[in-house]
């Protein structure tokens, strides 16, 4: 048995230990396991498990000084063992039966025991990847991310989930093929309900055991890396479920939360929030986070609900919210936690991206910590996103009175590093699919479709797509079937997922689409004011100078004859163009066949007539 260090326990007291899943869980050694569990309100611990009858008599705990950490040494046990901690708090005298806080694996459910996990035997192939992620220069990369949802992307005809491995071999010559990135899978931590999709989280270094085991999911990393795709996690450090079996008043008292639940107690979600001031607390989150970019060489963190842990009166009205020490409604210890979580993953994991879902204007998300800023990555543009849905669902004639839904964004796009989103949060709930949202008969819905997926793709920013947005799916997206496949044998949905190949190709083929995402260097306006025809253009640009025209018509009537300004003169011709015949359009373009001339125009020193084709968006390259 190796007894735990001083060291170890101080920094975990300090919420500085951002590896206390080697202090704290089932810890294997030569004999057998050492137990370890946090329960500084107890005033008896004991390991029980199908080892020795559930009997909190057989293998009771010690305490270790005064540091609330309790320990037991179990001979002789094997990995897959059943077990749980029988804790009784010290004043009430209420005996509490909780699942490991830190445990590796957990039954799958309705069951709730944690499970005695066997050593990794995974061999990690990816040194090569990992090294070149290391020098990435990821700022200026493409970046296309397919976002998955493991249990529905596809389902065994018994309706039976998929295994890590057996999406190793069906997802990712997929997502290769389509020409993504990455993939951002939603939480792959363990929880007991299918339907929180994953964010009702009771298992922070446990992957879910509907798919397989740790090592399953190790597979399916090591094959996307090898593949050169990168693989992104949900994790959700916001907030956790009530379920009296796991965190909730672990060891009688509120541990993980807040005691008052107006600190402590989420309205929206009927969940706990946890207390980020509290030392212990922040040891557990940032040993999560560590967790999961060390042992399963995660190449980013995407954080879920980060508006909900800034804001202490977040989905709260008057009286139901305390104040900071200063008077405001900003959650200080959070803030303090999400910086130190930001600033461990740069430090340590070179190349690994933080990226935030946050909806408010709070400042400076994605900048680094020592300017002040949060320090993620990149930051959901959830500005951009609502604007642009919002737009997309009005008649095209009215379009005309909103074409400030086009263009504000703009106006902030660069103040953060931006990721435009369209999310599984946007097809569900009587949100209606992307394809749903968009009006007309069906040509001009799907037209909609693949112009709103050509605007994403062409205006700067990284890219994120919910799976089921590339083939057009109709109905909302359902969590407890397999995406709606057998649509692609009609031609507007090959078409839509032909079209979202082609544009995810083009955008990491053509360094004008992503060189400079988030400079402003890398675009400027060619007509941002043709509201009465709605249409707008832009240029993007690279950093060698190379550049692209786009051209947005969002009225389902052609324009011949349109004339633009663009840089320089000479011959252009189409590099895209959506209303092409083989996505679904009505071919309507202009091919190699056109020509700048030097007559200035909209500011720019040369000049091009063109057509733009219905409810579609063109990109234009010079040839010469």
């Amino acid at each position: 048995m190796q007894t735990a260090s001083e060291h170890d326990l101080y920094l975990f007291g300090q919420g500085t230990n951002y590896q206390a899943y080697r202090l704290l869980g089932g810890l294997h050694d030569d004999e057998g396991i050492t137990f370890r569990v946090w329960a500084p309100n107890a005033d008896q611990v004991a390991v029980v498990g199908d080892f020795n009858g559930w009997d909190g008599r057989a293998n009771r705990m010690h305490a270790l000084g005064d540091s609330g950490v309790w320990e037991v040494h179990v001979a002789g046990l094997a990995a897959g063992s059943l077990y749980k901690f029988e804790i009784r708090n010290r004043d009430s005298g209420h005996l509490l039966i909780k699942a490991d806080p830190y445990a590796r694996a957990a039954e799958r459910r309705p069951s709730t025991a944690s499970v005695v996990a066997p050593p990794s035997a995974h061999d990690w192939s990816d040194g090569a990847w990992m090294a070149q992620r290391a020098r990435r220069d990821w700022l200026h990369a493409p970046m296309i991310v397919y976002e998955v949802h493991a249990g529905s992307w596809a389902r065994h005809a018994d309706g039976g989930f998929y295994g890590y491995r057996e999406l190793a071999e069906r997802l990712i010559p997929y997502v290769v093929d389509m020409g993504y990135t990455h993939i951002e899978f939603m939480p792959l931590m363990e929880h007991p309900l299918d339907e929180s999709w994953g964010y009702q989280c009771t298992g922070y270094f446990a992957p879910t055991s509907r798919h397989g085991g740790a090592d399953d999911l190790k597979h399916l990393i090591d094959r996307c890396h090898a593949a050169g795709i990168g693989v992104i996690l949900d994790w959700v450090p916001g907030h956790f479920p009530q379920d009296a079996w796991a965190l909730a008043s672990f060891d009688g008292t509120a541990l993980y939360e807040h005691a008052d639940p107006r600190l402590g107690y989420h309205p929206d979600w009927g969940t706990y929030v946890f207390n980020f001031g509290r030392n212990e607390v922040r040891s557990f989150l940032l040993s999560s986070a560590h967790w999961w970019l060390s042992e399963f060489h995660a190449d980013g963190l995407r954080v879920d609900a980060v508006a909900s842990m800034l804001y202490l009166d977040y989905s709260r009205k008057p009286g139901e919210w305390l104040p900071n020490r200063y008077g405001g409604r900003e959650n200080l210890e959070a803030i303090g936690f999400l910086r130190e979580m930001n600033a461990m993953v740069h430090r340590d994991f070179a190349g690994a991206l933080t990226i935030a879902e946050e909806s408010t204007a709070w400042p400076m998300v994605s900048r680094p910590v020592y300017v002040g800023g949060l320090g993620f990555s990149m930051k959901w543009n959830m500005g951009w996103m609502n604007d642009t849905l919002s737009y997309m669902r009005h008649d095209p004639v009215h379009r005309r009175f909103h074409h400030d839904l086009l263009t504000f964004g703009q106006l902030y796009a660069y103040s953060e590093n931006f990721m435009l989103p369209f999310s599984h949060d946007e097809v569900v709930h009587g949100k209606a699919s992307l394809v749903g949202k968009m009006p007309g008969d069906e040509w001009q819905r799907f037209a909609g479709l693949r112009l709103l997926l050509t605007y994403q793709a062409t205006a700067p920013g990284k890219k994120l797509s919910f799976m089921g947005n590339e083939i057009g799916q109709t109905s909302e997206w359902r969590s407890d079937e397999e995406l709606p496949w057998h649509l692609l044998q009609w031609p507007p949905h090959a078409g839509v997922k032909m079209l979202v190949r082609d544009l995810n190709r083009l955008c990491v083929a053509v360094p004008a689409l992503h060189d400079q995402d988030f400079d402003a260097a890398g675009f400027s306006w060619i007509d941002c004011h043709d509201a009465d025809q709605s249409v707008v253009g832009w240029i993007r640009y690279a950093r060698d100078g190379s550049f692209v025209a786009v051209l947005l018509n969002f009225t389902p009537v052609p324009r011949p004859g349109y004339r633009i300004g663009l840089p320089r003169p000479g011959r252009y011709r189409e590099l895209f163009n959506s209303d092409s015949h083989y996505y679904g359009g009505s071919d309507l373009g202009n091919g190699d066949g056109l020509v700048a001339v030097g007559d200035a125009w909209m500011g720019y020193a040369a000049s091009l007539t063109l057509t733009l084709p219905p409810l579609a968006g063109v990109v234009l390259t010079p040839t010469d």
